[in-house]
């Protein structure tokens, strides 16, 4: 079949009927080597394909291994893959760096609790040993006492004078004229230690006080009141007062009742000693009715004496009180410049002889006098005058007859004519006012004398007194012939002559001294009483009390955030600027002024002495300051600490040098809702040597906020809270400052600490001026007719500002308590000018201009909120300060300097063996 099949085909399939068989027999060929091959690919392909392969990858050479199992490398060499396999590596890789650091850090843990134990001991052992040093220090403290109690002489009352109880047979002196402090007044009521207690009878309780001037009650009710030596223990007093005038004529009580109402005063004991009568006269015309009654052993107050009732040490000439109830308006009262004015000098009154006063109606005075009255002088003074104001060589107004009804006066009195205002207006156009004395010599001073004299004074009238015999208030105590011409009468035909010789300076400073007299003495009721209280206590030899202090009111700080190191403040290379205190803060000592000193410096204090007394005197009028004899250079009281041979010199950054080897300064630092700003300044002045502390003045009424960290510089830092927002605060002298250095600065100021330092030390060099960084200067603006405020680069300068200067604790004083209240009032109305009313307040006490330190004209920190000196108005309100402070003090006394302090080799290293020394140009 095979070989019919086979020869068919090989025939070509040609045969009878095969052709279809053929076909039909091929394509079933087809198909069954179609499926066998099939089987053959599906099959066995796979396995032998597997065997090969498994036996490829029994192979040694792991090498040559191509479809095996194939390790995580391998498997990366595609590049998705890759780049998830390099993150796994990085953070095994990390995983096992933060492994290494924990165990590390675990390791330091360990270590620094190993540590903190330690420390925790050491705090334990430290306490221990403070407690044992406290300890010693009070045993010390006490040992100390003990020795200072036992080296220390003990005070006892003086001896009394008078008997203990009162003894109506006591006798009195031959005269009251005879009475002086050693006869007359009981010490034994005054220990130096006793503080000068006043006791002030209540005139309303006593019939004579129905009679008194309703405004002289008044005045002088309010003056006690605030007074700090009046108390209301009359079994303490030292001193009794009782105010008997001025008094209403219609119903002045006669002299025999009012001798007997003050007899029988619960405190008179019999004869009135260790009191003080007050006659106070707020008009020329007052009468001298205490001259008709028996005041026994009791002081005289008045302004009008007789010679037979005046006794000089035991009574008092007291000024007129003309502002009784008011301040003195400094607006009205013309300028102390030009210096020569209209009229050379100026005289109206009209002498009136027939006036009878209350010592002719009662007691012949011509009776008790011995010897006849000197010759009367007056006739020859106005031929004198008349002929100098006909000469017409200078301009003269002398008038001896009133256009109007003239005032009542004393017999022999010069009258004053007219109105007060009228009076005024012509000495305001006067150089020089003529003040004649009454023709009777035995009239000592008078009311209208006194009238005349407060009147000249308060308008800058030089007083030229014609009379040597005259006794001028507080003339025991006051440096008259330093504000008034004092003129015998027969020297008339020499006046003229005398006052054309009084150069221009001297003038001015005559009519500066006399505008003080009148400001410090006459000018208000407080000046009058607290000058009548002072002279007393003078006169006994008290001392002043201490004088107040403004009490800080601290603000709860959180203080320990560590001050950070400010790159400006450290570009000191390796130049030493001085020690940061790591001891207590250092007071600046003391000055408790000692009690056998009191008579020594009685003169001094009160004649004008140079420095701050010369015009603002502390003492005796107000409290003693507690450094004044070391500010005014004395040495009074006050001994250099650290002493030693001197000469030897060291170098300039190893000792301060100077008379006070051992000193530090204040920070004093004005701030208002600045926290920032004023965090980083306190910042800045960590490590400052000589920094005593560091006083904030919070002048906001907002407090600080609470979270509030406050930098730790080594130093307390005290956050005083003020009462109002002032910029007056920043000169208040609180009590947390306890050196006399004080450095004012504002809160953006940015100072390094080598211009702190060298600005320290000029200043110790200069204790009285205030030296400082930034210097301003005033100018006349010509058109205008002003002063003007001027802050552009300059070498001449009249003002430092105290936003960035040193300065003593003294003007603080002054600043606050003594300077006029309307300076103040106006710093507080512009919110502006503290800065020019400390200059013109030093300038005036010093007469010296401020000293300023290095180049620098400005001192505001890069990137600081922008301060009030930046507002448009700002130089406005400044020009607006310096023309009323101008009116106030009447003179510009604010004065020009081109001398600026600059240091010499401050920062330069030099061998210890060449050098010594440094200097300043």
């Amino acid at each position: 079949e095979l070989m019919t099949g086979y020869t068919m085909l090989r025939n070509g399939g040609v045969g009878n009927g095969g052709q279809p068989w053929v076909l039909r027999w091929s394509s079933r060929i087809r198909l069954t080597w179609l499926s066998f091959t099939l089987f053959i690919i599906l099959v066995f392909f796979p396995l032998i394909a597997h065997y090969y392969l498994t036996t490829i990858d029994d192979a040694d050479d792991a090498g040559k291994r191509i479809f095996g199992p194939r390790t995580g490398n391998e498997l990366c060499e595609v590049k998705h893959v890759q780049d998830l396999c390099r993150i796994r590596e990085s953070v095994s890789e990390e995983l096992l760096q933060l492994e290494a650091k924990r165990q590390e850090l675990n390791s330091e843990i360990a270590k620094l609790n190993l540590k903190i134990e330690a420390c925790k001991k050491s705090i334990e052992n430290a306490k221990q040993d403070l407690l044992q040093l406290k300890n010693v220090i009070s045993q010390t403290e006490h040992s100390y006492k003990e020795l200072m109690a036992q080296n220390q002489p003990k005070l006892s009352l003086p001896i009394r004078l008078l008997p203990d109880k009162d003894d109506a047979t006591f006798p009195l002196p031959k005269s009251n004229r005879h009475c002086r402090l050693h006869n007359c007044f009981d010490y034994s009521r005054c220990p130096l230690t006793s503080g000068f207690p006043v006791y002030v009878y209540n005139s309303d309780d006593y019939p004579f006080g129905s009679s008194l001037d309703p405004l002289i009650k008044q005045a002088f009710e309010a003056t006690v009141r605030t007074n700090v030596y009046v108390t209301e223990n009359a079994n303490i007093a030292c001193v009794y007062i009782v105010l008997v005038g001025e008094m209403q004529e219609p119903v002045m009580p006669k002299p025999t009742e009012l001798e007997q109402q003050l007899h029988s005063l619960p405190y008179w004991r019999t004869d009135g000693h260790n009191h003080l009568i007050i006659n106070l006269s707020r008009k020329s015309e007052t009468q001298n009715f205490i001259y008709n009654i028996s005041t026994g052993r009791a002081m005289i107050a008045q302004s009008t004496f007789y010679d037979v009732q005046y006794r000089p040490g035991f009574d008092i000439v007291i000024s007129p009180l003309v502002h009784a109830m008011s301040e003195p308006n400094f607006l009205e009262i013309p300028p102390q410049v030009p210096v020569k004015r209209k009229y050379l000098f100026s005289f109206q009154g009209e002498k009136i002889e027939s006036l009878r006063s209350s010592l002719q109606e009662v007691r012949s005075f011509e009776e008790e006098i011995e010897g006849n009255a000197p010759a009367d002088y007056d006739d020859r003074i106005i031929t004198t005058l008349k002929a100098v104001q006909d000469s017409k060589l200078d301009f003269v107004l002398v008038e001896f007859t009133c256009k109007n009804q003239p005032k009542v006066s004393l017999p022999t009195e010069w009258a004053l004519c007219g109105e007060r205002d009228d009076r005024l207006e012509l000495l305001k156009l006067s150089t020089f006012a003529l003040i004649i004395t009454p023709g009777d010599t035995h009239l000592v001073i008078s009311a209208g004398c006194a009238m005349r004299l407060f009147e000249a004074l308060e308008v800058g009238a030089i007083p030229v007194v014609l009379g040597e015999q005259v006794q001028l208030p507080y003339n025991d105590v006051i440096r008259w012939n330093e504000a008034a011409l004092i003129i015998p009468k027969p020297r008339i035909t020499e006046v003229h002559f005398l006052l054309r010789s009084i150069s221009d300076n001297d003038l001015l400073a005559m009519r500066r001294q006399g505008r003080f007299l009148w400001e410090t003495y006459f000018s208000t009721s407080d000046n009058v009483f607290s000058t009548v209280l002072a002279i007393i206590r003078t006169r006994i030899q008290i001392p002043a009390a201490p004088i107040r202090e403004e009490t800080a009111v601290e603000i709860p700080h959180r203080s320990g955030k560590a001050a950070g190191t400010d790159p400006n403040m450290a570009d000191n290379g390796d130049l030493d600027l001085g020690p940061v205190e790591t001891e207590p803060p250092y007071a600046s000592p003391k000055y408790l002024r000692n009690f056998t000193l009191t008579a020594m410096d009685i003169y001094r204090n009160w004649n004008s002495a140079p420095g701050p007394f010369h015009l603002f005197p502390y003492t005796p009028f107000d409290p003693v300051l507690p450094s004044e004899a070391k500010f005014l250079g004395s040495g009074t009281g006050f001994r250099p600490i650290g002493g030693g041979a001197g000469g030897s010199g060291k170098e300039f950054q190893a000792a301060l040098g100077g008379n006070v080897p051992r000193e530090q300064f204040t920070v004093v630092m004005l701030t208002y809702e600045r926290e920032e700003v004023l965090m980083n300044s306190l910042e800045r002045l960590n490590g400052l040597p000589y920094l005593n502390k560091v006083v904030v003045v919070w002048n906001s009424p907002k407090l600080p906020s609470e979270d509030l960290l406050w930098p730790d510089i080594g130093v307390p830092i005290m956050v005083v809270r003020t009462e109002k927002n002032s910029l007056n605060n920043r000169f208040l002298p609180w009590d947390e400052i306890e050196t006399e250095a004080i450095l004012s600065i504002d809160d953006d100021a940015h100072l390094r600490h080598d211009e702190i330092m060298f600005g320290f030390r000029v200043w110790r060099e200069a204790r009285d001026r205030i030296v400082g960084f930034p210097g301003r200067y005033h100018a006349w603006d010509i058109p205008h007719q002003s002063w003007l405020y001027n802050s552009n680069y300059s070498c001449e300068l009249s003002m430092v500002l105290t936003g960035a200067a040193f300065f003593h604790k003294y003007y603080a004083y002054l600043y606050s308590y003594v300077m006029p209240q309307a300076i103040r009032d106006m710093v507080d109305e512009y919110i502006n000018c503290e800065d020019i009313a400390m200059n013109f307040l030093v300038s005036h006490l010093t007469r010296k201009p401020p000293i300023k330190v290095t180049s620098r004209w400005t001192f505001r920190c890069p990137g600081c909120p922008q301060a009030l000196s930046h507002d448009d108005s700002h130089f406005h309100e400044r020009h607006k300060c310096i023309n009323f402070f101008v009116k106030v003090y009447g003179y510009m006394p604010l004065l020009y300097t081109q001398f600026r302090v600059d240091s010499v080799l401050f920062k330069t290293r030099l061998p210890h063996d060449k050098t010594k020394c440094f200097k300043f140009i």
